[in-house]
């Protein structure tokens, strides 16, 4: 397949070629790394989970410090989704990617070192700094590495990764948690995080139509040194550059074109992600309640996570079927019935496994959903920016939801009514989506 004609010197879009044509497979290789990063972040989020009973245990403290420090990183994700999503439009996903990854590290590594909940809670909100521009930048990255056909599976095969994380992640922290002390998973986390430095060096350049839209000085051989790893033949020169749009990019967000369906995103992502947060931050010190080990309670954990994986697996297939606002209400209709079910609780482990597994399936495919919503959504030059915003909105908010529950269980409200309160989150969401009217992409 050629995307240029040097004898009639007529220049094919490479975006339209990616667009087109089948993907290689250095683009599921971009994919993959990409997935590996979200898988990443599924770790580092609920490592504070895992150490979580060690912590309260080891420190003294009651649910509602704890619901304090469980909540931190996500108010550092809040701020970084919003500002690093902004420069990741500016710079680039690579580079924002690379600049995350040693964030991360550094705040999992100092959060192994911490003496009390104060340092604690700072070395969370570094972490969650790293973690929320990562997400926008991956989310972004996946959208423009795959093709229009494979778009939508491709991103929820990405945000897919965050529950295999918690998977993996949790199974080495249950091991870790059995043989030693909590700052073990931190540790763990902190060279995972750095081990992913090289992979992205290697298999993650920068996207095509990012450099289309940026334009730097070597913008024309890079593209071809992608479009050859692609299998595509060079280009001899850039398409017409496009307008760029002018104002600060947040407040494009809000303009009349994209106004409505910001908001909407905004407002369903804010809500979903409190129940979802919900169940991931407080499943093990629930269970660990219940009077079961933390070894146990980590594994029921893993369990969820184990269902998100699967629902998200689930909710990529469907895309090819059905209607992807339609896949995602329905997935956080299920979210409200599940993790109200949760809330009865139950006295056996393994009853106990089976519903947070099927509350995960049901959480994370809403999520996913939403990822893949947000990335079809919005235009080239905005697409991290409006990535983070959402996110960052969202997560902010949800650093709530760990807090409201610690709140309500020290108030003297039981698992039951604080289960059903935190399902309305998804509710809300699901009521937002069936409100959007999905219009034309505005992707350029």
């Amino acid at each position: 397949m050629t995307s240029v004609s040097q004898q009639t010197g007529t220049v094919t879009d490479p975006r339209k070629l990616v667009d087109s044509a089948p993907m290689s497979r250095a683009q599921w290789g971009t994919v993959a790394v990409m997935i590996g990063l979200n898988a990443l972040d599924g770790f580092d989020v609920l490592s504070i989970s895992f150490a979580s009973p060690g912590i309260a245990s080891g420190w003294g403290i009651d649910r509602a410090a704890l619901g304090v420090v469980l909540a931190m990183e996500l108010i550092g994700m809040a701020i970084g989704s919003v500002v690093l999503g902004g420069i990741a439009d500016r710079i680039g996903r690579r580079s924002t990617i690379l600049t995350c990854l040693f964030v991360m590290a550094g705040g999992m590594f100092g959060a192994a070192t911490a003496q009390d909940v104060a340092t604690l809670s700072v070395w969370r909100v570094l972490t969650g700094l790293g973690i929320g521009g990562m997400l926008a930048a991956t989310n972004a990255a996946v959208a423009e590495a795959a093709n229009a056909r494979r778009r939508a599976l491709c991103v929820v095969l990405m945000a897919g990764g965050y529950p295999v994380g918690s998977v993996v992640g949790g199974s080495i922290s249950a091991v870790l948690l059995a043989h030693y002390d909590w700052q073990a998973v931190f540790v763990f986390g902190g060279f995972a995080t750095l081990a992913f430095v090289p992979l992205v060096l290697w298999a993650a350049p920068e996207s095509i139509a990012f450099l289309l839209h940026r334009r730097p000085a070597n913008a024309l051989p890079r593209i071809n040194q992608m479009l050859g790893r692609m299998g595509h033949a060079p280009i001899a020169s850039l398409p017409p550059a496009e307008p760029r749009p002018q104002g600060v990019p947040v407040a494009q967000l809000f303009g009349p074109r994209l106004a409505r369906t910001s908001a909407l995103l905004t407002l369903a992502y804010f809500a979903h992600i409190m129940t979802f947060y919900f169940i991931l931050k407080w499943i093990p010190k629930i269970v660990a309640d219940m009077g079961f080990a933390p070894s146990d309670a980590a594994g029921v954990l893993v369990w969820a996570s184990l269902g998100g994986a699967m629902g998200s697996l689930a909710l990529g297939l469907l895309t090819m079927q059905a209607r992807l606002v339609s896949l995602t209400v329905g997935a956080m209709l299920l979210s409200v019935v599940l993790v109200v079910l949760f809330g009865r609780g139950s006295t056996d482990i393994s009853a106990l496994s089976l519903v947070a597994a099927m509350a995960g399936f049901a959480t994370n495919a809403g999520v996913v959903g939403l990822y893949a919503i947000i990335a079809e959504a919005f235009p080239t030059h905005l697409r991290a920016t409006a990535t983070g915003f959402v996110i960052g909105v969202g997560r902010g908010g949800s650093a709530l939801a760990p807090v409201i529950a610690g709140l309500l269980f020290v108030a003297g409200y039981g698992l039951a009514t604080v289960a059903l309160l935190m399902a309305l989150g998804s509710l809300v969401a699901a009521g937002a989506l069936m409100i959007l009217r999905p219009s034309q992409s505005a992707r350029s």
